[in-house]
């Protein structure tokens, strides 16, 4: 089976290198020439734990490819996967404009019957719009070559993307015919054989299968963080009703950690797109414009603690940042909390130094030089006047709180995500503010 995947970045890479891992014969089409030959160099655009080894693993086995020339990728192949960005415009659309640009490159070079399917997340009736730029393509070259679209949405945690597509919880592909469905059965084969399930549908529910997953999970995100907030006036603590509520089976345990706020390339972009096709049809999802407005009020809570304990006097203090990138293992710095929380630090006169083991460079796209970065988390410490957990990453969890009580200028944590313990820091002198648990208590100890 010949396959190929257009569009090089986190989805389109992935997806193109779990397939060859397989066995199957993929090749990966960007209109970069510089990421092209930096991936034929084993030099990735992205950063995915275990990717650059399978990557390698796969191009030295000649299973995977890659290559600018959308024509002899196109030509002959079964199935090709549109994996390009759909970035949010203005008005929290989704831009459809690469996608429905790499439909007519495939109508221009196709062959042969193949399936093409939209792996890119895009709004409902998106299959209809790239059906219609191949078949106008196609026209246009006086062709009458068969073929269908198909819609199979990516359900992929950065961090944790190489098991989500070999080990998935479940395969949504849209169909409009049984040619189609058999040629994407036959394709997903191999990860069928361990009884991951495949549910095939139409293609329009198969569209907003993905919007309403990311959607539902984001809501419960907000949801959490609003009982945060909560729990702090009331004086109860979330970490408590977290694990009340969490041992409902019907709730669950995941997405229902506080903290502040989601971001990354998903969440926010999927919701905004979301409402934004509702008020299109003259339905307004009042719901996800709660969760929206709730995510972004959360980005500034860790600062609005900063800003109480410190008097509103942050012109000249340093502050320590531990993570950078929304969340741990990863390098996406987009929508990331820790850019509102640092942007507002330094409109206050506050500098900041801060270290993340992965997004530093990233970062540096964001604020340039603006703020110091460290060469570990202890150099970031320095004659800090306090630390401001950002990014749960694993290296931060447990670390030498007598150390890091020495660095520091003041001994005090703003804890993002709740993974410290109160009491504990509390005997070690610490002043420690987290999230959804009323910290007074401990504010006393800031030296």
């Amino acid at each position: 089976m010949k396959i190929a995947v257009v569009g090089t970045g986190y989805v389109g890479l992935v997806t193109g290198t779990c397939f060859a891992e397989v066995g199957i014969d993929v090749t990966c089409i960007d209109i970069d020439q510089k990421k092209i030959d930096d991936l034929r160099q084993g030099i990735l655009p992205i950063y995915e734990p275990g990717l650059e080894e399978m990557v390698a693993r796969n191009v030295a086995k000649e299973r995977l490819q890659f290559s600018t020339d959308l024509a002899s990728a196109i030509a002959g192949c079964d199935v090709a996967f549109i994996a390009v960005g759909t970035p949010p415009g203005e008005d929290g659309s989704a831009d459809l404009k690469y996608v429905l640009a790499v439909a007519r490159g495939i109508g221009e070079h196709m062959t042969s019957y193949g399936v093409i399917v939209t792996k890119s997340t895009v709004p409902v009736g998106t299959a209809a719009k790239v059906r219609a730029e191949i078949e106008q393509a196609l026209q246009q070259r006086g062709e009458a070559i068969e073929f269908d679209v198909a819609s199979n949405p990516e359900f992929l945690k950065e961090g944790a993307a190489i098991d989500d597509f070999l080990k998935p919880d479940r395969i949504v592909v849209g169909v409009a015919s049984q040619r189609a469905e058999e040629m994407m059965r036959r394709l997903y084969k191999p990860f069928l054989l361990n009884g991951h399930p495949i549910i095939f549908m139409d293609i329009p529910s198969a569209e907003m299968t993905k919007y309403a997953a990311n959607s539902m999970l984001a809501t419960k995100i907000s949801f959490m963080n609003d009982i945060a907030n909560l729990c702090e006036i009331m004086g109860a603590d979330v970490n408590k009703v977290r694990q009340g509520i969490g041992s409902d089976a019907r709730i669950g345990t995941k997405f229902i950690y506080p903290g502040i706020g989601y971001g990354g390339s998903c969440f926010p972009k999927d919701v905004k797109a979301l409402i934004k096709t509702a008020q299109e049809h003259g339905y307004p999802m009042r719901v996800l414009q709660a969760v929206e407005s709730v995510n972004d009020a959360q980005k500034e809570v860790l600062f609005g603690k900063v800003k109480r304990h410190f008097g509103g006097e942050l012109a000249g203090k340093k502050f320590a940042i531990w993570g950078l990138s929304f969340k741990p293992k990863t390098d996406d710095m987009r929508e990331a909390p820790s850019l509102v929380i640092i942007e507002k630090l330094l409109a206050e006169g506050a500098t900041v130094s801060a270290y993340d083991p992965v997004a530093m460079p990233e970062a540096r796209h964001a604020l340039g030089e603006r703020i110091r970065y460290a060469k570990d988390e202890f150099d970031a410490l320095l004659d800090a006047d306090a630390l401001l957990v950002v990014t749960e990453w694993p290296e931060f969890r447990a670390p030498n709180f007598a150390v890091v009580g020495r660095l520091l200028a003041q001994k005090v944590i703003f804890d993002g995500r709740n993974i410290y313990d109160a009491s504990e820091l509390q005997e070690a002198g610490f002043a420690y503010h987290c999230i959804g648990v009323r910290t007074t208590h401990v504010e006393a100890a800031t030296s």
